[in-house]
């Protein structure tokens, strides 16, 4: 749990200070979308990999 205090401590001190705030809640939107998408690939791997890897 304290890594992932670490982490958010480090993502939240990127964003501070920064103009104009539209950029900021962009780039914060777009940070969550990667992380989505990195998820999910990494969930349709693992499905593939346990069902055979049928196609």
């Amino acid at each position: 749990m304290g890594t992932f205090a670490h982490f958010r401590n480090i993502y939240n001190a990127a964003f501070e200070d920064c103009k104009p705030e539209i950029i900021v809640v962009l780039l914060k939107v777009y940070s969550v979308f990667c992380a989505l998408m990195l998820f999910l690939a990494i969930y349709a791997l693992m499905d593939r990999a346990l069902n055979g890897f049928e196609f």
